[in-house]
């Protein structure tokens, strides 16, 4: 798996030179706007429209792949 970059050189350098309370700061700003960036939704009935306009898909595979993103979702059915 290849190596993916999570913090650049520059902002390790600007950790290195934080004291404990910067630090702090900046780890619940991070945390913060990782909280922000998961809580984007899903409408299921948008989804479930767009899917029901696709030639080739019936109501019975609908159900099926609706259950699918149920599921991955931890919606329950």
């Amino acid at each position: 798996m290849p190596e993916q970059t999570i913090l650049d050189r520059e902002t390790y350098r600007k950790i290195k030179k934080m004291s404990r309370e910067e630090l702090q700061a900046f780890l619940m700003r991070y945390a913060e706007n990782l909280l922000e960036d998961h809580t984007s939704t899903l409408d299921l009935s948008q989804v479930e429209s767009d899917l029901c306009q696709i030639n080739g898909i019936g109501q019975k595979r609908l159900e099926e792949i609706m259950a699918v993103i149920k599921k991955h979702n931890g919606i329950p059915e």
